[in-house]
């Protein structure tokens, strides 16, 4: 496998927005473990800072490129850590948004869940109303 070595220490946190993985993940950051950043936030701030179009309200699939590449940085990024990385959503998740938005999933994309292996046992955060709140990113 070219991309190697992650599935047994690689793990991923997913959930709907809101739902308490950041901060799950901060926590455990806390006590020690490597963690890599969700990527939605980040790029959606990027993008309305240069006034992009790659938004979940503009351009999904841009949107969804941006993501599939920050989760394919994030991965290669991880094996240079040792021991356990706890991911905030995977390559996995990518598929999943293009799908609830009715979209393609393309084969580079689906080549690269191949490729790109996790932990087979997935934590999902459920969907927690009591702490969600809509801001700039969460629409």
């Amino acid at each position: 496998m070219s991309s190697g070595g992650g599935i047994e220490r690689f793990l991923v946190v997913t959930g709907g927005p809101g739902s308490g993985k950041t901060t799950l993940i901060d926590a455990l950051r806390a006590q020690g473990f490597q963690a890599m950043p969700e990527a939605g936030r980040a790029i959606i701030q990027d993008q309305v800072a240069i006034g992009g179009a790659a938004l979940p309200w503009a351009d999904r699939l841009a949107f969804s490129e941006l993501m599939l590449g920050w989760e394919l940085r994030s991965y290669r990024e991880a094996q240079a850590h040792y021991g356990p990385v706890v991911f905030d959503r995977g390559v996995p998740d990518v598929i999943g948004y293009l799908s609830l938005c009715g979209l393609p999933v393309g084969d580079h994309v689906a080549r690269a869940a191949e490729l790109h292996r996790y932990r087979r046992e997935v934590f999902i955060a459920p969907p927690w109303p009591e702490i969600f709140t809509q801001d700039a990113e969460r629409k």
